[in-house]
């Protein structure tokens, strides 16, 4: 009996995969690969996301030789259709609900365990049913997942007696420094593959059948196992050894800093967590880098991606249509189309051209910068999503859901996080170097100099003060409200502000 044909997604692309061990594809099973084009033309995409999944989807294939049937089709269900003759299938569990409810849908079709992750669904599902009637909380999940994969452990405890250092990971940038210094960030050399993807993206803009926001420049992020492994390499070497003490910083100048932009071939799948893990405790045993570096990286990992990854399931469908707050308001053109030149706040700027350039810009900015503004100015959560999902080289339905509906917009009420995330331009002044050069002073919340982030904290604080004043965290903030002599002039500047900021 010949093996049946394993289905591999494009985001499910590295050899861990095809691995027969642990409930895997047979050892030499046949593959398919889908080039489904509708996941394109249903929204618009930042280009360099587009063409870096199809490079990654075709170097695969091309790595794959005879072994691979690669079919390019208008939809999933007219490539399978095309691809009749391979009979039953199996597949790894897919990264999203919709992708799942597809392969789940068809006849013959065998869904495998989720690979790509550390925790099993199974696993998770009894270590949160030991928690029913309290917050399944992060810190508890990751200090579980360490010990479960002695990942950074010395016996039953920590290595170095503390599981958590992130108060060494909160140094604001150096001052009057534009960069740290670093060596460049790994980046590949693109081929006649890539050429040929840019070759059909320019099509297919020409012909209509697709629209995409941001810039294609040179791929800067791996497409292949070979390139992803020596992102994580470089990483190792040249970033680690610093990426605690500046973890949460932001300087103008160098927006990767200590990050390692791994989170782009993890997502893919041409990366493992635990060999990332793995790594990184290695070159702290071996003197390489320093505890809270390794232990911050680590969290990322084992304690963050894990987690995300987790709640996306356990929190169900309707999780996506959380409003808590009730925020409705439209996204600004500017944001949705990357428009970086028509806004003022340099901050905000900054990160927005980040985004229209490479499709990547790291945690702080993302979160304080914008998620806060979108936050702030009570923008719909699931549009904000949405934007996410699409404009990031490393956003996947599964990432962006918990991040951004529990994390940045705190639309779940309080159901993954403790408190909103949002800040004043003191704190974006502090760990920053943006503010400096800008037309607007952080300290000021009215006027034509105001912060633009100062005044729009204090004015969401207004705006939901009788549900956060009963949040422990968020209560001596709101009390601070009836400190400003100024707040209803600060309310009526923000009710007559248009444009962007």
């Amino acid at each position: 009996m010949s093996a049946r044909t394993h289905w591999l997604f494009g985001d499910q692309l590295g050899p861990h995969f095809l691995d027969p061990r642990h409930h895997g594809p047979d050892a030499h099973a046949p593959v398919l690969m889908i080039e489904a084009r509708s996941v394109l033309s249903r929204r618009r995409f930042h280009r360099a996301k587009a063409h870096l999944v199809l490079s990654a989807m075709r170097h695969r294939a091309a790595e794959l030789g005879d072994r691979v049937q690669y079919v390019r089709a208008r939809t999933y269900r007219e490539g399978l259709v095309e691809a009749a003759g391979q009979g039953p299938l199996t597949v790894c569990h897919p990264t999203s609900r919709s992708a799942l409810a597809l392969v789940e849908s068809l006849d013959r079709v065998e869904v495998l365990p989720a690979r790509g992750f550390l925790v099993p669904h199974a696993d998770f599902g009894e270590w949160a049913s030991a928690h029913t009637g309290r917050r399944v909380r992060q810190e508890d999940f990751y200090r579980w997942a360490r010990r479960g994969h002695d990942l950074l452990m010395d016996g039953d405890e920590p290595a170095g007696g503390r599981w958590n250092l992130d108060r060494e990971n909160r140094e604001p940038p150096p001052r009057r420094e534009e960069n740290l210094g670093l060596a460049d960030p790994w980046c590949p050399v693109e081929d006649e593959i890539d050429e040929g993807v840019r070759h059909d993206l320019d099509r297919w803009e020409r012909d209509g059948t697709v629209s995409f926001v941001g810039r294609d420049g040179p791929r800067r992020f791996p497409a292949t196992r070979r390139e992803a492994l020596a992102a994580l390499r470089h990483f190792l070497t040249h970033r680690l050894p610093g990426f605690g003490q500046y973890e949460d910083a932001m300087l103008a100048g160098d927006p990767v800093m200590n990050h390692s932009r791994l989170s782009v071939p993890l997502n893919l799948g041409l990366l493992d967590p635990a060999e990332c893990a793995d790594r990184a405790e290695k070159a702290w045993r071996d003197g390489a880098a320093p505890l809270n570096s390794v232990e911050g990286f680590v969290r990322q990992i084992a304690g963050w991606r894990e987690y995300v990854w987790q709640l996306y399931w356990h929190f169900g469908e309707d999780y996506r249509s959380r409003n808590a707050l009730g925020h409705r308001t439209p996204l600004p053109d500017w944001f949705l189309e990357l428009d970086a030149d028509a806004v003022t706040a340099r901050c905000l700027s900054t990160t927005l051209a980040q985004v229209r350039d490479t499709g990547w810009t790291h945690h702080i900015p993302r979160l304080m910068v914008l998620g806060s503004r979108a936050l702030q100015d009570g923008w719909d959560p699931a549009a904000v999503t949405d934007w996410f999902h699409r404009s990031f080289v490393d956003g996947y339905d599964w990432v962006m859901l918990p991040n951004v509906v529990g994390m940045s917009q705190y639309a779940d009420g309080g159901l993954m996080t403790t408190k909103p995330y949002t800040t004043a331009g003191a704190y974006i002044n502090r760990m920053s170097d943006f503010c400096a050069p800008c037309a607007y002073r952080p300290a000021q919340r009215v006027g034509e100099r105001a912060c633009p982030y100062t005044a729009g904290y204090w004015s969401f604080l207004h705006r939901h003060r009788e549900r956060l004043a009963a949040n422990h965290r968020m209560a001596q903030a709101v009390r601070g409200l009836d400190r400003l002599k100024d707040l209803s002039e600060l309310l009526d500047e923000a009710a007559e502000r248009h444009g962007p900021p």
